[in-house]
C-alpha cells in the first residue's frame, strides 16, 4: 500500500483540522496543574472538542478494544497511548497530551509535553531533547527525502544525549483515516525507505525514554509503559509535504518554528 496524496480540497480539510488539534493543545495548557486528574483534563478537551468546535475526538471508542477516552494521557514512565484516569498530577510530573480532532472527515494529530510544578534536571533535558528530534527531522522534510533520514536524524539526535528510541511504536500517514501509509519510524538508516512526495500528510512523533528502548502494555491493552520504568517523553506533529519543503499543519502559536519550511 502506497502513501495517498491529498488533493488541493484534502489540503485545505487537513489544514483547518490540524489547527484545531493544535487549538485543543494550547486550550489545555492553564489546566495542567497539581490536583487535576487525567480524566478531568480528558472531559474539558472533549466538551471543547465537540461543543465549541463542532468536531470529533478521534480516539473515542478507536481500535480493539475500543480506546475509552477522547484524549491519550501519558504520565512519566507512559510511553503512550495513556487511558485518562482519577490519579491525580503531582508536582513534577512529566506528561505527554495527545490529541486527535476529526473536522469534515479529515484527522489533525498532535501531541505535546506538559510540566507540572517543577521539572527534575532529568525530566527537562529528556522533554528538550525530544522536541529537538522532532524539530530537526521536520526541518528537513521535503520532496526527495526518504523515510530513513527522518528516523535517523531523531535516532542519532536522542542516542547522542545517551537516550533511546521507542521502536514499536512510529508516526503514520493520516487524512481521512486516523493512520494511513507509511509508517513512520523514528530510526533507521539515511538514503533508505519510501521517497517523500508532494501532498503527503504524515505525524512525526518521536518516544524518547531517559533508559532502555523497551516497552510493555499493560493489561487495559492500550497504555505502554517503558519496561523499566525509565521517564519517557514524546511530542508530535502532523505535516504536508510540499513542492520544496514541509508545512506544519498542527503548529502552535507559541512555538518558533515557522509553518513553512522551503528548501529551495
Amino acid at each position: 500500500m502506497t502513501a495517498i496524496i491529498k488533493t488541493p480540497e484534502e489540503i485545505e480539510k487537513m489544514r483547518v483540522a490540524g489547527k484545531l488539534a493544535a487549538d485543543v493543545l494550547t486550550m489545555i495548557t492553564p489546566y495542567v496543574k497539581k490536583g487535576v486528574t487525567t480524566d478531568e483534563l480528558n472531559t474539558i478537551c472533549h466538551d471543547y472538542i465537540v461543543n465549541e468546535q463542532q468536531a470529533t475526538p478521534a480516539p473515542l471508542n478507536y481500535g480493539h478494544p475500543p480506546f475509552p477516552k477522547s484524549i491519550c494521557t501519558s504520565v512519566n514512565h507512559c510511553i503512550c497511548h495513556g487511558i485518562p484516569s482519577d490519579k491525580k498530577l503531582k508536582d513534577g510530573d512529566i506528561i505527554n497530551i495527545d490529541v486527535t480532532v476529526i473536522k469534515d472527515g479529515y484527522h489533525g494529530d498532535t501531541s505535546k509535553m506538559f510540566v507540572v510544578g517543577k521539572p527534575s534536571i532529568l525530566a527537562e533535558r529528556l522533554i528538550r531533547v525530544t522536541q529537538e528530534c522532532l524539530y530537526k527531522a521536520i526541518e528537513q522534510v521535503k520532496p526527495g527525502m526518504r523515510l530513513g533520514d527522518i528516523g535517523h536524524i531523531c535516532q542519532t539526535h536522542a542516542e547522542a544525549h545517551n537516550y533511546s528510541i521507542v521502536r514499536e511504536y512510529c508516526g503514520h500517514g493520516i487524512g481521512a483515516s486516523f493512520h494511513e501509509e507509511p509508517q513512520i519510524v523514528h530510526y533507521g538508516k539515511p538514503g533508505t525507505g519510501d521517497v517523500l512526495e508532494p501532498g503527503m500528510c504524515f505525524t512525526i512523533e518521536p518516544m524518547v525514554n531517559a533508559g532502555k528502548r523497551y516497552s510493555k502494555v499493560l493489561p487495559d491493552q492500550w497504555t505502554v509503559v517503558t519496561k523499566d520504568r525509565s521517564l519517557s517523553a514524546q511530542w508530535e506533529h502532523t505535516l504536508l509535504v510540499t513542492e520544496n519543503g514541509v508545512e506544519i499543519l498542527t503548529l502552535r502559536d507559541e512555538e518558533t518554528l515557522a509553518r513553512t519550511i522551503s528548501h529551495d
